[in-house]
């Protein structure tokens, strides 16, 4: 730890028992935690106060390291979702430093009271970030369901409509997002590529063989803007072989954003709307002979 003007920065170097880390020697480390001397409430508030009102480091890491059993013992309870123990236990480590940075003695509560709230923030955020490759719980409901749902499920079968209402109703949630998230619990990772050494068939198996996207290709990328440059130069040359009045006409009722009707252009001309649609229909055809005849030259 240390000090930048008024503000205390804790970093991980604080956490070793002696020579010992969680990821070093994860037995030695608990076995090393469990034998530090918890505090009384007078020794825990006369550390908080000197920390607090003085800015007292060695305060500061007897306060730590007084509580890393109790980090042990909450990480254990997050055993079941297949990450190492002693990454746990440190993630829980940087959420205790925190609280003890943060620990008001004058509110009159207990500093464990008081962390097991950064604890628990710090290893659910490292669970969710590592649990999956792809992230299973981004909003706040998902992130209530993701740790609450498996416990409460009964059984391993999948939930019925009124387990899903009691667990929506318990949890506060809608009925679908604990669907969802179920549905998310229940699925498994899958490489894009096959993985190394997969026989033939289930090698074929891989996202990468039908989740190609066609559209993509650079090839028929060129190939279709070529095709729309082609074809609105061909528009526009037949365009220009009609009389002033029908390409005006063509272009209000089908190249316009917003399209004038036969009775809009009547009223322009002063003549019939049957009179402006037969002058519609001999310029289409004026126009799909033009590229026909420009298509077959």
């Amino acid at each position: 730890m240390g000090f930048e003007g008024d503000n205390l920065h804790m970093s991980t170097s604080l956490l070793p028992v002696g020579h010992l880390s969680p990821g070093h020697d994860l037995n030695g480390y608990i076995q090393a935690v469990n034998g530090i001397p918890m505090l009384t409430v007078d020794e825990e508030r006369e550390l908080a106060f000197r920390l607090h009102d003085e800015g007292d480091l060695e305060a500061a890491r007897r306060l730590v390291m007084s509580h890393l059993r109790f980090v042990v013992h909450i990480a254990r309870s997050y055993s079941g979702y297949g990450l190492a123990q002693a990454d746990l236990i440190q993630e829980g480590n940087v959420g205790l430093m925190k609280a003890v940075k943060r620990f008001d003695p004058n509110q009159g509560v207990r500093l464990v009271s008081f962390a097991v709230h950064w604890i628990k923030a710090e290893i659910h955020e490292f669970v969710l970030r590592n649990w999956r490759i792809v992230k299973v719980a981004t909003t706040k409901a998902q992130r209530k369901l993701f740790f609450n749902l498996r416990g409460a499920k009964k059984r391993l079968a999948w939930l019925n409509s009124n387990e899903v209402e009691a667990i929506a109703k318990d949890l506060d949630v809608k009925p679908e997002v604990v669907r969802e998230m179920e549905g998310r619990l229940s699925a498994h990772d899958a490489g894009f590529d096959a993985a190394p050494g997969e026989d033939e068939e289930s090698a074929y198996q891989a996202p990468v063989h039908y989740l190609d996207d066609a559209s993509q290709d650079p090839a028929t990328q060129l190939e279709d803007s070529d095709w729309e440059e082609d074809s609105t130069q061909r528009l526009q040359a037949a365009l220009s072989e009609l009389d002033e009045r029908s390409r005006d006409i063509l272009q209000r009722r089908w190249l316009s954003d917003s399209k004038s009707t036969l009775h809009d252009l009547a009223d322009v001309y002063g003549v019939s709307a049957e009179r402006i649609r037969q002058l519609e229909k001999n310029a289409m055809k004026k126009i799909r002979q033009h590229i026909g005849d420009t298509l077959a030259a």
